[in-house]
């Protein structure tokens, strides 16, 4: 069973920074492509930031520079850094690992809640 599990979410000032996990069971992290989204309230999910197995990133252009995902394999988790946080970054945001072998699913965790606000 494939188990996606989000944490560090919080309320922080803009400017502020934060650090999400995401701790995978039933799945190897490393050999995944994996991505975090977000979701605003009354907008579509949206790919924040991923990473290939082979370790290349990408980022949605709105958090180039601020933010950046990474991986412990011993671990097996995700993280993402955010830093210069902006109260457009508010959202819930969730870990996803999309299919890698025939028999896998779209993975998602449950979501973290990240709140900029003064």
């Amino acid at each position: 069973q494939v188990q996606l599990v989000e944490s560090g979410g919080g309320l922080v000032q803009p400017g502020g920074s934060l650090r999400l996990s995401c701790a995978a069971s039933g799945i190897i992290v490393s050999i995944y492509y994996m991505a975090w989204y977000r979701q605003a309230p009354g907008k579509q999910r949206e790919l924040v930031a991923g990473i290939t197995s082979g370790g290349t990133t990408n980022y949605a252009e709105s958090v180039k520079g601020r933010f950046t995902i990474s991986r412990d394999n011993k671990k097996n988790t995700l993280y993402l850094q955010m830093n210069s946080l902006k109260p457009e970054d508010t959202a819930l945001y969730y870990c996803n690992a999309p299919p890698f072998r025939p028999s896998d699913g779209n993975y998602w965790g449950q979501g973290t809640q990240v709140t900029v606000s003064a």
